[in-house]
């Protein structure tokens, strides 16, 4: 135990930031910017491979349905050096690490996004799309307007999960020298050169703690969709029905 606060003591910082200031920011903030980003990005992506998914027209959906299976077959591993040496031929000059594994987490992240937000589309009652489209509303209208929105608010915690996936994947750029924080954790090894188990117990140390508070978030906010899904359904349930009044004689 005191050999772990001992190196969080002398190489906090290279943990958390890297060498900045004084060098290229690294550690745990870049871990956390490519899982953001990498969500952020991810999602309107998704979206739009959900709805090729469940799409009438069979131009759409075959080629996102195989798109879908393609990437979540596909080790992230493999995705990482294919796209290592596969973005700098397509656009014709060279990407940093932290590009590359970014465009790879976005294309990984959407494969796995479209299935939550098409569980989540399918999870609503078929009621909603007929209603919305019996007050004149278009398909696209509909899922914009009326589905979207209550599929989306369903799979918070869903894709609260995916987030915590997501930080986890982003210890595999340390094969393509991205700063991230198991990066980090090598280099500090390397300068000690006789710790690594206590080096590697505090990489462990940090990625449970991170991923244990997002995973209990996730949580509960699940409670509290649920709750609310619940207290709606008990309401529908209990709105007494008024009868309807007959025309006098």
């Amino acid at each position: 135990m005191a050999d772990l606060l001992a190196i969080l003591r002398d190489y906090g910082t290279l943990l958390l930031v890297g060498q900045y200031p004084n060098g290229p920011l690294g550690g745990l903030a870049i871990t956390l910017a490519l899982s953001v980003l990498g969500v952020a990005l991810a999602f309107p992506l998704g979206v739009l491979l959900a709805l090729a998914r469940i799409s009438p027209f069979a131009a759409l959906r075959w080629p996102a349905t195989a798109l879908v299976y393609v990437v979540r077959g596909v080790p992230l591993l493999m995705l990482i050096f294919w796209m290592y040496f596969f973005v700098p031929v397509l656009i014709g000059r060279p990407v940093s690490g932290f590009g590359t594994m970014l465009v790879t987490l976005v294309v990984y992240e959407a494969a796995y996004l479209a299935e939550i937000v098409r569980a989540g589309i399918e999870g609503l009652p078929k009621g909603q799309m007929e209603g919305a489209r019996a007050v004149g509303l278009s398909y696209m209208q509909a899922m914009r307007l009326v589905i979207l929105p209550q599929a989306i608010y369903n799979m918070v915690p869903a894709m609260l999960g995916q987030f915590v996936s997501t930080i986890k994947e982003t210890s595999l750029g340390y094969v393509i020298s991205v700063n991230e924080l198991t990066f980090a954790a090598n280099q500090i090894n390397s300068t000690l050169l006789i710790k690594p188990f206590e080096v590697f117990v505090l990489l462990a140390i940090l990625y449970f703690a991170l991923c244990f508070s997002l995973t209990q978030m996730a949580r509960l906010l699940e409670k509290r969709v649920t709750a609310r899904r619940s207290g709606t359904a008990a309401g529908a349930r209990s709105t007494p029905v008024r009868p309807v009044p007959l025309p006098a004689e």
